[in-house]
């Protein structure tokens, strides 16, 4: 990582700190335009903080955070995020959601030609996730799966360099969610767009990822003792991976995939190697996603 030019997102040396608990430490991440990088870890570890700092909605305690060279200082819409639970306006129908954002945005004058255009690019945008022929309908119309569908849209419409996505699909039921991964995949093959995914399901990271990333507060530090829950996270893996796309979700039955969910699982997981899965947190809904053996 020696020129970070070249990455559309480079960090160096970043911490954070929340008062005297360390939640982030010493995080090198170099990402290159076009990655579909999907990030897995135990709960509480620093997944959504580090999605934070990668937004400017917070700053680094120290270290550096660039992105194509520049500093991250505030949000921008270069950087789109989608969270688990969407957030649409009921009053407003599903083709009004998705131009808002650039709406809101326009100048006073040439206002009316600009909303044409935006009408037209959330149209497409629509398309692109299935939803054109919903687009006079209102949130509650549609289903879970669907509503997402809206919020990737909304994301898309900013045209961001890096797509932020956290947990996006886990409140769905399997067979939604199954449906969400191949959209999202295709929408990544057709347009090469920079994908950064935090998930708690280990299966869903190898499926739809190029690169994974494990990020514990567990690992044996250069002295060989082993971490406890105090210290701040790090990534304790990093995998490239071979692009499933636009594959159907078959693949994941298929006993080459399911060996490498076991060598990931015993690098990045395995008690007797980088961290204690037994203190994960079990009660989570994809807990068993992750920790499960085959």
């Amino acid at each position: 990582m020696n020129n970070s030019t070249e990455y559309i997102l480079y960090l160096k040396d970043v911490h954070k700190i929340y008062n005297d608990k360390i939640v982030l430490d010493d995080i090198d991440l170099a990402v290159s335009k076009g990655e579909f990088c999907t990030v897995v870890g135990p709960s509480g570890c620093g997944k959504s903080t580090l999605l934070r700092l990668i937004l400017g909605q917070e700053q680094p305690s120290s270290g550096k955070i660039l992105m194509t060279g520049k500093p991250i200082q505030l949000p921008s819409p270069d950087r789109g995020i989608v969270y688990q639970k969407y957030s649409l306006f009921p009053n407003l129908t599903i083709l009004k959601n998705i131009m808002l954002g650039k709406e809101l945005a326009l100048p006073f004058i040439g206002r009316r030609r600009a909303k044409k255009k935006i009408r037209n690019e959330a149209m497409h945008y629509l398309g692109d996730v299935g939803l054109a022929e919903h687009a006079e309908k209102y949130p509650y119309q549609l289903s879970g799966g669907m509503q997402q569908r809206v919020a990737i849209a909304q994301a898309l419409i900013m045209k961001p360099k890096i797509l932020m996505m956290d947990e996006p699909f886990g409140a769905l039921d399997p067979g939604t969610r199954e449906n969400m991964q191949l959209m999202i995949l295709k929408l990544w093959e057709e347009n090469r767009m920079t994908i950064f995914f935090v998930t708690h399901d280990l299966e869903e990271a190898v499926f739809l990822g190029t690169r994974i990333l494990i990020l514990s507060q567990f690992y044996l530090h250069e002295n060989g003792n082993e971490g406890e829950v105090q210290n701040g996270a790090r990534i304790v893996a990093d995998y490239p991976l071979e692009s499933f796309a636009p594959s159907s979700t078959k693949v994941k039955e298929t006993a080459e995939f399911g060996k490498l969910i076991q060598n990931i699982r015993y690098e990045g997981f395995d008690p007797e190697y980088f961290q204690h899965a037994a203190r994960f947190n079990l009660e989570h809904s994809d807990s068993f996603q992750t920790l499960k053996g085959e």
